[in-house]
């Protein structure tokens, strides 16, 4: 895990963002003015998660420090290559079995899923560098240690991953709650990633394009969606389910 980065200042900020560094989200003041909305901007180009707050958060965050009105946060975690979750399954000699978290946005949401997915034997989770919650201070304790355990890729292009993931003998089993097929129809003894939506929007229609399969969880309820990690932790139990009877 590294230490965490706090960047304040507004200069300092625009160009950490025009470096390319590796930042989790940005605070920006509430009543700030003047090239705010330039920060702004370059951050929601670069797919950088912003906030608003007030004066003494930012002023917490900034150690008391002058921080003209943003504070941005770098990464705490230390990501891996798509190459190495493969690696980890084979030196368990295991097929693969992998997550894809379509643009996550929730911190609680991506510590939930990865507190399940450590426990239940994920070999590792993909998620994109844009418009998605990276590994910040709230998913650390959201996911009660786990992510000190769990190997996490941050991918450029979700679709390009599933496509090589593909060529590497990697089924894709997308989610969606419009599918015919069921997720206990599948045996899931293959290599497997599974995708997992935004918790609005689901999977996008892209990606969907690029499942091998889409499957539902059937419900009986008048609410025909679940929450995120939730959905994760019941796909996830399935496949552990599937694989047991098989061994």
């Amino acid at each position: 895990m590294k230490e965490q980065d706090v960047i304040f200042g507004r200069n300092p900020v625009i160009e950490a963002i025009k470096s390319g560094k590796e930042i989790e989200k940005i605070y920006v003041s509430k009543t700030a003015g003047g090239n705010i909305s330039k920060i702004i901007n370059f951050a929601k180009e670069a797919g950088i998660v912003v906030s608003t707050t007030d004066n003494d958060t930012l002023s917490k965050l900034a150690g008391g420090r002058n921080h003209q009105g943003v504070v941005a946060l770098s990464a705490v975690y230390q990501y891996f290559e798509v190459e190495n979750l493969l690696e980890y399954a084979e030196q368990k000699k295991e097929k693969p079995f992998l997550l894809i978290l379509d643009e996550i946005t929730d911190p609680h949401n991506l510590g939930a899923i990865i507190r399940s997915a450590e426990a239940f034997g994920v070999h590792g989770i993909i998620i994109p560098k844009r418009r998605a919650v990276g590994v910040n201070a709230t998913v650390v304790k959201t996911s009660a240690g786990a992510v000190e355990y769990m190997r996490i890729a941050k991918v450029s292009n979700i679709n390009n991953t599933i496509r090589d993931l593909k060529e590497r003998g990697v089924w894709i089993v997308g989610t969606d709650v419009n599918a015919e097929k069921s997720f206990e129809e599948l045996n899931y003894d293959f290599p497997v990633a599974f995708v997992i939506g935004n918790e609005g929007k689901g999977v996008s229609k892209l990606v969907l394009q690029n499942c091998d399969f889409i499957v539902k969880i059937p419900m009986k309820g008048k609410i025909n969606s679940l929450n995120a990690s939730v959905a994760a932790s019941i796909l996830i139990y399935q496949v552990l389910l599937k694989r047991k009877d098989k061994a």
